[in-house]
């Protein structure tokens, strides 16, 4: 029987779009931030990156590593690597099938918020208990949640190229742009802490981005780490988006011939 041929990325720049599209998310928006800013600013920030900068890219050019040299998903390539080794596999497939929940769930409520502010409703979003209300409403959350997963589960039947390529080459770049202008609105705000003194976006940027080692005990340090330790792991590739971020590198080293088996694991 002829095996059917598997779609494959057209280029790099689609390729490097989707491994990064498939690790970058609301996570680094929204949840990112607000543990920074409750766990130590400056020194969480500094944490995280010795994290990622050590276990990140440990477990990113582990993965490729694997795809690279069995041309696998991640349900077959620890079997293919040693068969004692299968169950790792199940085991990574189960993860994101049960994180799949959370993630529609989520996709849900961004999306209800994206539809209030294209109809030019922002103004009813930012009402106090409004997000209450939408979350413990009979139907709407379930309804947008649906409509997040089939609009999902479209992209990725178009497979590859059609699907996860086209679509990541139109939003990453929206993405990014969202990024910028979050962070630059976020500099020109103001306001007035519980004492009368007056609080500015420079303000905090100083807080996230220069460590304060004053009063630092080894148990708040531990506190931190254990912190930031869950921000990396909820943001990385070896927690949801292992089998993604697996998928479409095995897939974009073969779209450019780079998986032989002579090459060196």
């Amino acid at each position: 029987m002829k095996e059917k041929s598997r779609s494959t990325f057209s280029g790099n720049i689609g390729f490097v779009l989707a491994a990064a599209g498939s690790a970058v998310g609301l996570g680094n928006i929204w949840r990112f931030p607000y543990l920074a800013a409750k766990d130590g600013g400056g020194l969480f920030l500094l944490v995280y990156l010795i994290l990622v900068l050590t276990f990140g890219f440990t477990l990113l050019t582990t993965e490729i590593a694997i795809g690279r040299k069995t041309g696998q998903g991640p349900l077959t390539a620890y079997g293919f690597i040693n068969p004692k080794g299968k169950f790792i596999g199940v085991l990574a497939c189960i993860v994101p099938a049960i994180i799949l929940p959370y993630y529609c769930t989520i996709g849900g409520w961004v999306l209800k918020y994206f539809t209030l502010f294209i109809t030019g409703s922002g103004k009813n979003a930012v009402a106090d208990g409004y997000f209450t209300g939408f979350i413990t409403g009979q139907w709407a959350p379930i309804i947008f949640g649906v409509v997040y997963l089939l609009i999902t589960a479209a992209v990725v039947i178009g497979g590859v190229n059609k699907g996860i390529e086209r679509f990541s080459k139109v939003l990453m770049p929206i993405l990014v742009v969202l990024i910028f202008a979050i962070g630059i609105f976020s500099l020109t705000l103001n306001y007035k802490d519980a004492s009368g003194a007056a609080r500015s976006g420079l303000d905090g940027l100083k807080i996230y981005v220069v460590p304060d080692f004053k009063g630092l005990t080894m148990q708040k340090l531990f506190t931190v780490f254990v912190c930031a330790r869950s921000a990396f792991l909820f943001n990385q590739c070896s927690y949801g988006n292992h089998g993604c971020i697996w998928f479409v590198c095995q897939e974009g080293i073969k779209a450019h011939g780079l998986n032989q088996p002579d090459r060196d694991f």
